[in-house]
């Protein structure tokens, strides 16, 4: 595949015509109205929500085949990805062009972040324990607080439901690759639970071909998920959530001829109350708290984040009017033992308030929220969003907000640090128009989001006034961004077949020096299809990205490339199922990060067991 694609006008001309009701959107439209979403912290019907959003659901993750989360959701609309090498190699997801860390994340309820590096650690959330995924393109500081300057990514595991299901999935692929989980869920009476357990181990390939280590870097993931549920009564019901993931990852150090060791450790647990007051009101209580910890081998680093978060989620329903009411709490601590040991920690507490509007053609959503920082004090953020239904199939959309980012504890007060950094802000506009027809649906999103106070390291002799003689560098607020562009996606079903495109033009960009922000391309698209053959499930698709800069001057070029997919899957007998993927077909060889190499071609077969 060329990135040559790119490059002609006909290629954007043939994605038009793909997003048109021509093709159709990410959710067979069947199942639009019935599939509910939690972009602002209430239930919504995906038909009723004015933001961007998409949902993959678990049979989309499982006929993925995919090695990991980054690697589904880079094959979104608005979504790219960069990484260190392998599955296991530190990744950065980039929504609309935004900074990984401008990304909320969370995880049944539970937000995870790290304060050294800032954002999630992709690389070590659990596939294989996902029941769905919600994407929120574009800013939600005004729902979320801090962090959701591009986005909201929201996982849930698994919950349980009536009945007793088990079910065991082994497979194995290139690069001595297996896989392994195991799955247990159920409700008996007014309890319910889902349990799971997950373990993959992989022998890797070169990820650094240029290195002092010419072998392979393998990793080891374990991961373990627990949900339980108690239905006090008729409006009253208790939930509990936990996440353990393990990982021990390998990569070229310091040390010729031998492997360094990357541990990342995540954890995750949740409780929550929830509470139906009458058919208008009800109240949601949640208390939580995660741990993200990184640690380097035989190099001293240990980095261990810790956010410990409150919510009470009030809210009123009156005809089509909704009320909801905030207060948050959210507590941040981190120790970071680099070459000077850091513990520090910062709280915010908040006020969110926000009105929604169904009547007729019309759908509205107003959000404000103000933040209080024990160290930034007050800010305060809104977002003002309006649909209209042009026709039952047509709808246009124009929404505006601000989001903030505070720094991380490290870029204030590790030896890198500077304690008067400014928190990173943003303002956002964009414009929608979608379509939704039986069989069918489309949608041209324009969007334009800046960023102020944009922090990026400053390297340099005297470049800081914080620079030490071994370390002349430090965090700064030095730059502004600009993150735009025009999406367009669609898919269609033609009988059995299922006809899926999406077309990406971005201009992330640095508006004091106008060059391409690193890792980012300008032009994406994915081209897929998706077909019953008997008892089999046939797929396919095309990655195109183009190319991108590994540093901030645009001096280092990564060139573009394209990639071929295919999946299938069948049933064998009524409770057995095979699963095939074949990743990269053409062999293709490209670098999502200067000096670290992909895999090429790789198969992945999979057997898994769940009676009905």
């Amino acid at each position: 595949m060329k990135t040559r694609f790119f490059r002609t006008r006909r290629a954007a001309w043939v994605m038009a015509a793909c997003a048109t009701p021509l093709c159709h959107a990410q959710t067979a439209p069947a199942s639009l109205s019935e599939t509910l979403v939690t972009a602002t912290r209430t239930e919504q019907a995906l038909t009723d929500v004015v933001a961007d959003v998409t949902v993959i659901d678990r049979a989309e993750l499982e006929r993925s085949g995919a090695s990991g989360l980054a690697d589904v959701l880079a094959r979104q609309p608005g979504l790219s990805m960069a990484r260190n090498g392998g599955p296991a190699g530190t990744t950065s997801v980039f929504v609309r062009g935004a900074e990984s860390r401008f990304t909320a994340v969370i995880i049944d309820g539970v937000r995870i972040d790290s304060q050294s590096t800032g954002g999630a650690s992709w690389n070590a959330i659990p596939l294989s324990q996902i029941e769905r995924v919600e994407i929120v393109r574009g800013p939600a500081a005004a729902v979320y607080g801090s962090d959701a300057l591009g986005g909201v990514i929201q996982i849930f595991t698994r919950r349980g439901e009536q009945g007793f299901a088990p079910a065991i999935s082994v497979g194995a692929g290139s690069h001595g690759t297996y896989k392994a989980d195991a799955s247990l869920s159920g409700r008996e009476g007014a309890f319910d639970y889902a349990l799971g357990l997950s373990r993959e181990v992989s022998q890797g390939f070169n990820v650094q071909p240029a290195g002092n280590n010419p072998d392979r870097d393998g990793h080891r993931h374990s991961g373990a998920t627990a949900s339980l549920g108690w239905q006090l009564n008729a409006a009253h019901r208790l939930e509990a959530t936990a996440l353990s993931s393990d990982q021990d990852a390998q990569y070229d150090g310091s040390r010729a001829g031998r492997d360094d060791h990357a541990l990342q450790q995540l954890r995750t647990v949740g409780l929550q109350w929830l509470a139906q007051w009458s058919d208008s009101h009800r109240t949601r209580l949640s208390t939580s708290q995660s741990r993200d910890r990184y640690e380097t081998r035989p190099s001293p680093y240990v980095t261990d984040t810790r956010i410990t978060s409150h919510l009470l989620h009030n809210e009123w329903r009156l005809g089509a009017h909704q009320w909801t009411a905030d207060i948050e709490r959210r507590e941040d601590q981190l120790d970071n033992a680099s070459t000077v040991p850091t513990r520090t920690q910062r709280s915010q507490d908040a006020l969110a308030l926000g009105y929604g509007l169904h009547s007729g053609p019309h759908t509205a959503q107003l959000n404000l929220r103000h933040d209080q920082d024990s160290e930034f004090g007050g800010k305060t953020t809104g977002s003002l969003a309006y649909a209209y239904a042009l026709t039952p199939a047509w709808r246009a959309s124009a929404s505006a907000g601000t989001a903030f980012r505070v720094p991380t504890l490290f870029q204030r007060f590790s030896i890198y640090g500077t304690p008067d950094l400014r928190p990173e802000s943003s303002r956002n506009i964009e414009f929608a128009l979608r379509y939704a027809g039986a069989g069918r649906n489309a949608s041209i999103v324009a969007y334009r989001n800046r960023v102020d106070n944009l922090i990026t390291y400053v390297s340099g002799p005297g470049s800081c006034i914080n620079g030490t003689a071994s370390f002349p560098g430090c965090y700064g607020n030095t730059a502004r961004a600009q993150y735009s562009g025009l999406t367009l996606s669609g898919d269609q079903r033609v009988g059995a077949t299922l006809l899926r495109a999406s077309l990406d033009l971005m201009n992330p960009k640095d508006l004091d020096t106008g060059k391409q922000l690193r890792r980012r391309a300008q032009r994406q698209a994915t081209l897929g299809a998706e077909q019953r053959v008997g008892d089999w499930h046939l797929g396919g698709e095309v990655q195109l990205v183009a190319h991108r800069f590994d540093d901030a001057n645009n001096t280092q070029r990564l060139g573009g490339y394209g990639v071929l997919n295919l999946h299938a899957s069948t049933s064998l007998g009524s409770d057995w199922t095979l699963l095939a993927r074949i990743d990269n077909l053409g062999d293709k060889f490209y670098q999502t990060t200067r000096g670290y190499a992909t895999a090429g071609r790789s198969l992945y077969l999979g057997l898994k067991w769940a009676p009905k």
